[in-house]
């Protein structure tokens, strides 16, 4: 009989129910779309910033810190201590190596291009790596740098043939040396010197303007560090920080065993330095703090933009329910009237339409959660240019979530019922 009943109202009032389910539906959208970006967004955020430069610095340890490295003025560009070369693939085997998005070396020298001393910067371009674990890499300033304009030429490849041998030449060095893409350089360095072709003039906005860049191996040779380089830049997807990344910044070693193993097996930006040291010897790791912290800044903002518009649609959403399921029993006020009058208790009425409110509710929430998730593919392709992964969270969280916002829109309906008055009802007043 109580199935009957449920049954008979659904389709009785089927107009009025599929407005209901519309309502939770679209709530239900909203929220599954905001959860599932929301789930997700941390690394499309992070991937996004990692094309704005690295956020960690890797130096040697009788280097100066990397603050000194970039904030104070005048300070030399020509390192008096060196890291590995053989050691760059390490980068690679740290706990976060899948963090690790992208790197490139940097070894600085001082070249003579016709009596003017010039800082000449050997690095990756587009290098190809095959580690040890089996994965490939290409790493290089060509994405690091995504903002560098080449004004002429093109960049260098160090998989194409003859590119070993070519440079790079700031804007703002190339008009005061007068040369463009095409034309052939003379300089001499410490350990040798030579004519070099010219492959692309570019633009950084910056010091790199009155700079001349070129592959690696080349400004080794040059300046006779055969083997070394003076600074790793890393770009790595971080968490961001909080009491406990920063607490392990200033000192590890005072964390008890629980708080250590928790800061080393999050991507924390201190973390990855301190991982970063453990394989790289005699280095620091520092965290480009203006870039890590806008990061952490940015990924959380962005996090609570999406709470509140879900919070914002799920509470719009209990009003609809609310007027629509109060608007419903008081169609059927006679009805609910006669069954009291016939002695059913306030208890099987709540039920009854609490009953019929939950299995619109689940349809609806099925329907928007199905359409949430297509929203979110919307919005990934949109802004990140790439899908949007469903966190098993986000299915409980929206399930939970209807239920509630179907709970809390029925309160108002659920107090009509209990204050009809049967001989009143019965009686058209």
């Amino acid at each position: 009989m109580f199935f009957r009943m449920v049954k008979g109202v659904l389709f009785r009032q089927k107009g009025k129910m599929a407005m209901i389910a519309f309502t939770i539906a679209l709530g239900a959208s909203l929220a599954t779309a905001m959860l599932s970006v929301m789930y997700d967004v941390g690394d499309k955020v992070n991937q996004e910033l990692k094309t704005y430069g690295a956020n960690i610095t890797v130096v040697p340890k009788e280097a100066s810190v990397v603050s000194d490295l970039y904030e104070v003025e005048g300070a030399s560009t020509i390192p008096t201590s060196y890291l590995k070369e053989d050691e760059l693939g390490n980068v690679k085997t740290i706990f976060w190596a899948f963090n690790i998005v992208d790197f490139a070396p940097f070894v600085s020298t001082e070249v003579n291009i016709d009596g003017r001393d010039v800082t000449m910067v050997g690095t990756w371009f587009n290098h190809h790596m095959s580690l040890p674990t089996g994965e490939e890499l290409d790493a290089g300033v060509v994405s690091m740098r995504s903002w560098w304009d080449v004004a002429s030429g093109r960049w260098l490849d160090e998989s194409k043939d003859g590119d070993a041998a070519k440079i790079m030449v700031g804007s703002q060095l190339a008009d005061q040396l007068g040369v463009h893409e095409g034309d052939k350089v003379s300089l001499k360095g410490d350990a040798k010197g030579g004519s070099y072709e010219v492959a692309g003039v570019f633009e950084a906005g910056g010091d790199e303007d009155s700079q001349i860049y070129a592959p690696l191996d080349l400004v080794q040779d040059i300046s006779g560090t055969d083997g070394l380089i003076s600074s790793i830049e890393v770009s790595a997807i971080t968490t961001p920080d909080n009491e406990l990344s920063r607490q392990a910044a200033k000192d590890p070693s005072k964390l008890t065993v629980a708080q250590y193993e928790t800061w080393y097996c999050t991507a924390y930006v201190s973390s990855i330095c301190y991982q970063l040291q453990e394989v790289i010897t005699d280095s620091v790791a520092k965290a480009v703090r203006q870039v890590a912290e806008s990061e952490g800044a940015i990924l959380d903002k962005t996090q609570l933009l999406m709470v509140l518009i879900t919070v914002l649609a799920l509470i719009g959403s209990a009003l609809g329910i609310s007027n629509l399921i109060t608007a419903s029993v008081m169609e059927r006020s006679q009805e609910i009237g006669l069954l009291k009058a016939i002695g059913a208790h306030d208890q099987a009425i709540s039920a009854l339409l609490l009953t019929e409110i939950i299995i619109v509710a689940l349809l609806g929430g099925a329907i928007g959660f199905g359409a949430g998730y297509g929203f979110a593919q919307i919005i990934g392709y949109s802004v990140f240019n790439a899908s949007i992964a469903l966190s098993p969270m986000v299915i409980p969280l929206v399930v939970l979530l209807v239920i509630v916002v179907t709970l809390a829109g029925s309160i108002p309906a659920i107090r009509t019922v209990l204050r009809l008055d049967p001989a009143e009802v019965l009686h058209g007043r």
